[in-house]
């Protein structure tokens, strides 16, 4: 190879080495080096009754843990969960995410969370990073339980400790195209404190449970990239795979205070609705994890209730009962499309 050559070639390995690291430094080096991550403590987080109790509160109610990593009888319209297997991990009907599994929650020291420090669980639900240092993909809401009080996330902690452990093994994670190098670059380390959140009034209350329980992203459109429509949160249309149903698409109500959401609620309405996953003696779909909200205490549902009222009113009409239509509104085809239109929001 001749000097002219040689150097020729050496430019282009460099310009691609640039042009690499250029991309790497806009994405983010964590898709090649893994996720940001403190360090985490061996310390046991202590155990205490009002921890037990507030943890188990919390996890079989507005957090809702168990929907997910829990499987379900579909043979009833509530899909109520399998209690054998509370906690022991799902593939869930999430086919453009290859049915990625919810792990298992469970104290099995093998399949489980049993050989996991306190704060190693704690870092994994508030902050998305497992115990081996990996990026946990965000169908796991840990960027809304980041708003959990350090309080609240080890009184979690200490109940998950008490559950039966089941062994069980689920299906290792197969993300499509690049999401599996993309995922690393979403965990952000908590480094200081987390409060308790400002709790004087019922709004400021029912908001903290409402996040809690990820009501945005679940009642909220999607674009391609899983992010949240600007100027729809709460209005409907976040899109879900029925698994009662053999996958058939079905997606979330509106529940803001306008004329297309809650508007014909009251509190009482709001409540039963919860309290039974019926609205009117009609079953609404069980994808909404009714098994575990109804268990809310009547003062955190008012709350609720309080901080709903408080949205924006969207016009985004949303129905899983009529005819599916084009909505010019989110871009999707769902039942009363047909009646949205840009510009009326």
């Amino acid at each position: 190879m001749t000097v002219r050559a040689r150097t020729v070639v050496l430019g282009v390995l460099l310009l691609l080495v640039l042009v690499l690291a250029g991309g790497l430094t806009m994405i983010g080096w964590e898709v090649v080096l893994g996720p940001k991550a403190r360090p985490v403590s061996a310390d046991p987080f202590e155990r205490t009754e009002a921890r037990l109790a507030r943890g188990k509160y919390l996890v079989e109610g507005p957090a809702a843990c168990f929907h997910c990593h829990s499987e379900h009888d579909f043979s009833t319209p509530e899909y109520p969960r399998i209690e054998a297997k509370k906690g022991a991990g799902w593939a869930l009907p999430v086919p453009e995410l290859n049915d990625i599994a919810a792990r298992n929650i469970t104290p099995d020291m093998e399949t489980g969370i049993g050989a996991w420090t306190d704060d190693e669980i704690a870092r994994a639900i508030r902050e998305g990073v497992r115990r081996d240092g990996t990026a946990l993909f965000p169908i796991m809401p840990y960027l809304t339980y980041a708003s959990l009080d350090d309080e609240d996330v080890k009184a979690i902690v200490v109940y998950l400790r008490t559950i039966p452990a089941v062994r069980n093994v689920v299906p290792k994670r197969s993300l499509p195209g690049p999401l599996e190098y993309l995922v690393n670059t979403m965990p952000t380390p908590i480094v200081g404190p987390r409060p308790p959140r400002p709790a004087s009034t019922a709004v400021e209350r029912g908001q903290y449970l409402a996040t809690i329980a990820d009501c945005v992203t679940c009642h909220s459109p999607a674009d391609d990239q899983g992010q949240l429509l600007a100027g729809l949160h709460f209005a409907g249309g976040g899109l879900f795979h029925d698994p009662g149903q053999g996958g058939t698409l079905v997606f979330s109500a509106n529940i803001t205070p306008g004329a297309s959401g809650i508007a014909h609620y009251d509190e009482a309405l709001f409540k039963e609705t919860i309290r039974t996953g019926r609205v009117k003696g009609r079953v609404l779909n069980h994808i909404m994890p009714f098994e575990d909200l109804k268990t809310m205490t009547d003062a955190d549902l008012s709350d609720v209730w309080a901080y709903l009222q408080t949205l924006a009113p969207q016009p985004h009409r949303v129905s899983n009962t009529d005819p599916p239509a084009p909505c010019a509104i989110c871009g999707q085809t769902h039942g009363l499309g047909e009646l949205n239109r840009k510009g009326t929001q």
